[in-house]
């Protein structure tokens, strides 16, 4: 039999956020082992997520998340399935705490099927050349697949739902919504954001004020 306690489970489900029966099955099925059970609870919520993905999500809400007075600011629209978990303080946390992601991780697009196709090309053509500039040759077999490991990096970088949580690195963007769908009990999806940085684009002394909101998120 597993050796775990009840206060495992606990401190299992305050981790989680999962329900106790939930957690007591996952410290069953990973023989006590804490961390396999977060693995095991997060793969359940994938799957939770999955099953939820065909719903239609027309309710939810705008929230914008303004930093250091004024220089970085969010819009975002995070849809869900009804307007009463659009009011619920667990989804209106969750979308603030996405907004507060945008601020500090700077994506440029919600998902890798919306990355622009010419900007993906050049950078694997710069991909690609850094490869063949390094100083041992390798085969283009080799090449290509470091590149298109590379790639996979690139679509972390800039797709929100493929980055670490700005507040626990350990999961994505996704794995956070797939979280909250399995409490919820309902569709979310991000729809669209926008994030404003003073005075992007022009000539001015350089800010790092991504920097800065990651510093005061892990206060």
């Amino acid at each position: 039999m597993a050796a775990f306690t009840a206060k495992d489970v606990m401190t299992l489900r305050e981790m989680s956020g999962a329900g106790m029966m939930d957690c007591k099955k996952a410290m069953v099925e990973c023989d006590g082992d804490m961390e396999k059970a977060m693995d095991y609870l997060r793969e359940k919520s994938l799957a939770a997520g999955a099953k939820k993905a065909s719903r239609i999500a027309a309710e939810g809400i705008v929230d914008s998340y303004i930093h250091l007075g004024g220089k970085i600011g969010v819009l975002i629209e995070v849809n869900c399935e009804t307007d009463f978990v659009a009011k619920t303080d667990d989804f209106k946390n969750l979308v603030h705490d996405i907004a507060m992601h945008i601020a500090a991780a700077k994506p440029t697009c919600i998902a890798r099927e919306e990355v622009d196709q010419a900007e993906l090309d050049k950078e694997r053509e710069i991909l690609r050349a850094q490869a063949m500039n390094e100083p041992k040759p390798k085969p283009a077999a080799i090449i290509e697949k470091m590149v298109e490991g590379r790639i996979e990096k690139y679509y972390k970088e800039v797709c929100l739902l493929e980055q670490p949580f700005v507040k626990d690195p350990e999961k994505t963007i996704q794995q956070i919504i797939n979280e909250a769908i399995a409490r919820i009990g309902e569709k979310i999806s991000v729809r669209r954001f926008v994030r404003y940085e003073m005075g992007e684009g022009l000539t001015k002394r350089q800010d790092n004020f991504a920097d800065e909101v990651m510093s005061q998120i892990n206060k």
